[in-house]
C-alpha cells in the first residue's frame, strides 16, 4: 500500500505520468470492442426478462426438508399438471423451492400448487402462487425510460452550465451509454435475469458513473484554466495530468464501492439465493466496474478530442508550442555561450593567471606553485574600452 501511495503522490505532483489522453486510439478500440461484445449478447442471445415483464406463475414451496434432485421433481410436476409450459427452479435460502412458469389459468395453478405440495412432502398452505400479467412489467419499463430520460437531460443541463462547455457534458453522457450499455451485453451474455431491482440498479449505476466522471472533469477544468492562463503547457497536457491526480483516488473509490457489492452478490448467490439482492448486486458490480474505466479512459480523452478542434484551444496549444521552441532556442544559445567560457575558462589555467600576479616578461616556471584565485578569462586580458586620460 506504501508503494501504491507512493505512485500516487508520484502522478499528482507530475513526478510521473501515464499518457492517458495520448493512447486515446487504444482506449477508443477497447471501448468498440466492448460494446461489440454487448451487441453479440444484446442481438445474438437477447436478454433474460424476469416474470415481470414477460408475464407469468411464480409458485413458491416452503418448509422443504428433502432438496435432493429438487429441480427435477419440480420440472415434473409442472409437466403432469400443465402442458406446453416451460419451468424455470431455484432454490432460495435452505428450504424453499421457487417455480417459474408461463402465463396459466387460476384453475391450472391451484391444481399445480397441490401437485408441489405433494412431491415435496408439504402442505398446500405452504406453495403460495401469484400471477403477474406484462402489463405491470411493461409499466415499469415505461417508468425507468422515462427516469432515464429526465435524467440525462439533467445531467446535460447541468455539465453545460456549470463547466460551461457542451463537449463536458458530451463525453460524460457518452461514458454513461457505454457503461449501460456494456452492462446489459454482460446480462445477456451470462444470461442473468432482468427483474425490476436490476432496471433499479441500473438508474444507480448511472448516479455512480456521473459523479466519478465529474470528479474527474472538475480537475480537468482547473488545470486547463490554470493553463490558459500561464499558457505553460496545451490542452491536452493539462488534461492528462487531471487525469493522472485523480486515478488513484477513482481506483480507491470503486474497491470501496466494490466491496460490499461483491460480499453481498457472493453472499446472495451461495446462502440467499436469487431475490432482489442478488440481482441489484449483479447490475452494481458491472456498473460500478465499468464506469470506472469508462470515467478514466473514456471520458476524458474524448473531451480532449473534442475540445482540440475548438479555435481557442488551437491557437493556445499554438502559443504553448512557439514559446517552448523560443526557449529551445534560447537554451542551446545559453549551452553554446556556456560551452565557450568552459574553453576559456581551462585555457586561462593553463596559462596560470591568478590574482595579484605580477606580470613579467617571462612566465614563471612550472615548478612554482600558483598563488592566489584564477582569474576569469576575461578579467585575465584586462580593461578595455577605458578613457585616457590627459598629459599635463
Amino acid at each position: 500500500m506504501s508503494r501504491f501511495s507512493q505512485l500516487g503522490n508520484d502522478l499528482f505532483s507530475g513526478e510521473r505520468s501515464f499518457n492517458i489522453v495520448g493512447a486515446r486510439k487504444w482506449w477508443y478500440a477497447l471501448a468498440a470492442l466492448l460494446i461489440s461484445i454487448s451487441l453479440v449478447g444484446i442481438l445474438g442471445k437477447g436478454l433474460n426478462f424476469g416474470i415481470e415483464f414477460s408475464g407469468g406463475t411464480e409458485l413458491r414451496v416452503s418448509g422443504v426438508s428433502q432438496m435432493a434432485d429438487y429441480e427435477t421433481r419440480a420440472t415434473q410436476a409442472v409437466n403432469d399438471t400443465v402442458t406446453g409450459l416451460t419451468a424455470e427452479v431455484t432454490k432460495i435460502g435452505d428450504d424453499t423451492v421457487r417455480v417459474q412458469t408461463g402465463e396459466m389459468e387460476a384453475q391450472q395453478a391451484e391444481d399445480l400448487r397441490a401437485s408441489l405440495a405433494e412431491d415435496f412432502g408439504v402442505s398446500i398452505e405452504s406453495v403460495t402462487s401469484s400471477l403477474v400479467g406484462p402489463s405491470w412489467g411493461q409499466s415499469v419499463t415505461k417508468r425507468a425510460f422515462l427516469a432515464l430520460g429526465v435524467f440525462l437531460v439533467l445531467v446535460t443541463i447541468v455539465l453545460t452550465l456549470y463547466f460551461r462547455t457542451w463537449t463536458m457534458a458530451v463525453s460524460a453522457l457518452f461514458a454513461l451509454i457505454h457503461d449501460v450499455f456494456f452492462t446489459l451485453g454482460i446480462y445477456a451474455l451470462l444470461g442473468i435475469e432482468v427483474s425490476p431491482a436490476s432496471v433499479i440498479g441500473f438508474l444507480t449505476i448511472l448516479g455512480y458513473s456521473i459523479y466519478d466522471t465529474i470528479v474527474v472533469f472538475d480537475k480537468v477544468y482547473e488545470n486547463t484554466e490554470d493553463a490558459f492562463d500561464t499558457q505553460r503547457s496545451t490542452y491536452g497536457e493539462a488534461a492528462n495530468l487531471a487525469v493522472n491526480q485523480t486515478i488513484v483516488r477513482s481506483i480507491n473509490t470503486s474497491v470501496v464501492a466494490l466491496l460490499p457489492v461483491t460480499v453481498i452478490l457472493i453472499v446472495g448467490k451461495t446462502l440467499i439465493g436469487p431475490g432482489t439482492l442478488v440481482d441489484l448486486a449483479w447490475a452494481l458490480f458491472i456498473g460500478i466496474a465499468v464506469g470506472t474505466f469508462s470515467s478514466i479512459f473514456i471520458a476524458t480523452p474524448l473531451l480532449v478530442h473534442l475540445r482540440e478542434n475548438e479555435k481557442s484551444v488551437k491557437t493556445h496549444d499554438a502559443i504553448v508550442r512557439k514559446r517552448r521552441a523560443r526557449g529551445e532556442i534560447r537554451a542551446d544559445r545559453k549551452a553554446a555561450v556556456q560551452a565557450d567560457l568552459d574553453a576559456l575558462q581551462e585555457e586561462s589555467e593553463r596559462d596560470g593567471a591568478v590574482v595579484g600576479a605580477t606580470p613579467t616578461a617571462s612566465r614563471p616556471p612550472a615548478s612554482a606553485p600558483a598563488t592566489g584565485r584564477t582569474l576569469h578569462p576575461y578579467a585575465a586580458r584586462g580593461p578595455r574600452n577605458q578613457p585616457k586620460r590627459k598629459r599635463r
